[in-house]
C-alpha cells in the first residue's frame, strides 16, 4: 500500500497536477490539505475519472481537507469522521477514515502565524486536543497512519538554516514539544526511518528563488503507528511536482507498506 500526503494549496489550481501526479506515482491513499473548497464544489468526476473516490471536508477560500482511494482496489471508506471530541472548530482540518484496515488520520494543523500570537497560542490548544484524540485512535486502531501538514518542522536537520531560523514559528520549543508528545504515543516519522541526513525538505516559499536555492523546510509528515513501523519499505519526498508550473509551495511525500 502506498500512502501519500500532499498540501495542494487550491485544489481548483492545482486539480490538473494532482490528476497527472497520480497518473504517475499510482499511490493508493492521499491525504490532502489546502483544498479551499467548499464540498459542493470538490471535483468528484475529475478524480473519478483518473481512479480515485474521494471523501472530503471543506470550506470556502482556507482550510479543507480529503482522502482519496483508488478504485480498482476495491477500497471503501469506513469510520468516517470530520471534527473530533473536545474541539470546536470550524475549521476543516481534520478527516479520518479507515481504507483497507488501515486508519487514516489527515491533518492540516494551524500554522499559527508568529510565536505569541493568539493564532500560535491556539495552534497549542488545537494540539492538545488532536493528542487526545489520537491516544483514542491509537487504542482503537492500531493499524494507524497520522499524516498531513503538521506547520512543525521536527528538529533542525529539518530547517535549511536553523540559525536564522531560530525559534521561530515552525521550529518553537513548545511546537516541538507538542510534536513529541503526540510521536511519544507510539508514532513514527516514516522519512526518518530511511533517511537521517537534512537538508530533505517539503515546503518552499515562493519568494527568493527559495526552492532553486533549496531554502525549505520538511513539515509534510507520515507517521506511523507501532504496528506498521517494520512494514514500512520506503518513504519518500517527490520534489518533482514543485518543479511545475505554478505549483503549490508544498510537494508530495509518501509511504510505502508491506501490507494486504
Amino acid at each position: 500500500m502506498k500512502i501519500a500526503s500532499w498540501n495542494v494549496n487550491s485544489l481548483k489550481v492545482r486539480i490538473p497536477h494532482l490528476t497527472q501526479w497520480l497518473s504517475d506515482a499510482h499511490p493508493d491513499v492521499v491525504a490532502l490539505q489546502e483544498t479551499k473548497l467548499e464540498d459542493a464544489k470538490f471535483p468528484v468526476d475529475e478524480l473519478a475519472a483518473a481512479g480515485y473516490q474521494a471523501i472530503y471536508s471543506g470550506q470556502k477560500t482556507y482550510n479543507g481537507v480529503a482522502i482519496l482511494a483508488r478504485n480498482d482496489k476495491g477500497f471503501h471508506f469506513e469510520n468516517v469522521l470530520t471534527d473530533i471530541p473536545g474541539l470546536d472548530d470550524p475549521q476543516r482540518r481534520i478527516l479520518a477514515a479507515t481504507i483497507g484496515g488501515v486508519r487514516v488520520v489527515d491533518l492540516y494543523v494551524v500554522n499559527g502565524k508568529a510565536v505569541g500570537d493568539e493564532k500560535y497560542t491556539y495552534k497549542l490548544h488545537w494540539l492538545e486536543r488532536v493528542r487526545d484524540f489520537l491516544a483514542n485512535e491509537i487504542k482503537r486502531y492500531p493499524k494507524l497512519v497520522v499524516l498531513g501538514d503538521f506547520n512543525i518542522a521536527p528538529d533542525d536537520r529539518d530547517v535549511y538554516d536553523p540559525i536564522a531560523w531560530g525559534e521561530e514559528v515552525l521550529c518553537s520549543p513548545p511546537e516541538r514539544a507538542a510534536l513529541k508528545a503526540i510521536t511519544d504515543m507510539g508514532l513514527h516519522d516514516s522519512f526518518r526511518l530511511f533517511e537521517q541526513a537534512g537538508s530533505h525538505f517539503s515546503w518552499w516559499d515562493y519568494r527568493q528563488g527559495a526552492f532553486r536555492r533549496n531554502m525549505g523546510v520538511r513539515i509534510d509528515l507520515i507517521l506511523l503507528g507501532d504496528a506498521l513501523k517494520s512494514s514500512a519499505r520506503a518513504a519518500t519526498i517527490d520534489r518533482e511536482p514543485r518543479r511545475w508550473e505554478r505549483p503549490s509551495d508544498h510537494t508530495p511525500v509518501t509511504v510505502e507498506l508491506d501490507i494486504e
